[in-house]
């Protein structure tokens, strides 16, 4: 992903929210909490990874489905849009 340099630091820090979260999973299991608790952490672990998916295939969109040398017309931006907002709510 060289072409998210600028992100880089952004996604970082969506992975080390993503391990404390993994890590109270962890957690709740030692502590033997219930299990609508586990579910809870699961679940919030779990819009986490799906949010950063979808980041990481928008940004793969507008950098390699976009031509890069050229200016988008308004239908490929539009389209490019419309592809991430489908793909935000299947991976929701």
């Amino acid at each position: 992903m060289t072409h998210a340099v600028h992100e880089k630091q952004k996604l970082l820090n969506r992975v080390r929210r993503l391990r404390g979260q993994v890590d109270a999973i962890e957690r709740a299991l030692d502590a033997d909490e219930s299990c609508t608790q586990i579910m809870r952490l699961l679940t919030a672990a779990r819009g986490a990874m799906n949010g950063m998916m979808a980041e990481v295939v928008e940004d793969h969109i507008q950098m390699h489905m976009m031509q890069a040398n050229r200016k988008p017309s308004r239908e490929e931006i539009e389209a490019a849009d419309e592809l991430v907002d489908v793909l935000r709510s299947y991976i929701k």
